[in-house]
């Protein structure tokens, strides 16, 4: 089975940040326990890179201004990687208050970071719940993206 970056971010969000464990474990460690898993060490190291960049760009919006009022235009290589759906998807989300435009950039930035040709919409999504959860004061935000998510895996269950 091919496994990508977005797999194991998302295993990670699953197991660790929905668990909400006491205490996370050390850089090291979880390493391990994604190789354990079945991840290997290119896949690992590639997710945590990409955590620490989302990281690290969630505080550098922090002491930018906000924007507001933009119309974002999506440059080719953005075109190749989302597709309608997903455009149409950020509009809807940014039009009905869930994210703002940096959120929307910031999301489009850690898609791009994929290393995939093409986001399909439920992977865009879980993307937007990972910007989300780490932007202090988006707490309804990640709860309604969530809700959604869920909602969304329900249905395939079922």
């Amino acid at each position: 089975m091919k496994e990508s970056v977005l797999d194991v971010l998302i295993y990670l969000f699953d197991h660790y940040v929905e668990e909400e464990l006491e205490m996370a474990p050390d850089q090291e460690d979880l390493k391990t326990q994604l190789t354990e898993a079945g991840f290997t060490d290119s896949q690992v190291n590639k997710a945590i890179d990409w955590l620490e960049c989302l990281a690290m760009q969630k505080d550098e919006l922090n002491d930018k201004t906000k924007l507001t009022l933009s119309i974002r235009l999506f440059n080719d290589i953005e075109n190749e990687k989302l597709d309608v759906k997903c455009k149409g998807f950020l509009l809807f989300l940014e039009q009905s208050g869930v994210i703002d435009a940096d959120d929307r950039e910031l999301v489009i930035d850690r898609v791009m970071a994929l290393e995939t040709d093409f986001i399909e919409l439920e992977q865009l999504k879980w993307v937007v719940l990972m910007v989300l959860f780490n932007r202090p004061g988006k707490e309804a935000a990640f709860t309604w993206m969530e809700d959604i998510l869920m909602d969304d895996i329900s249905a395939v269950i079922h």
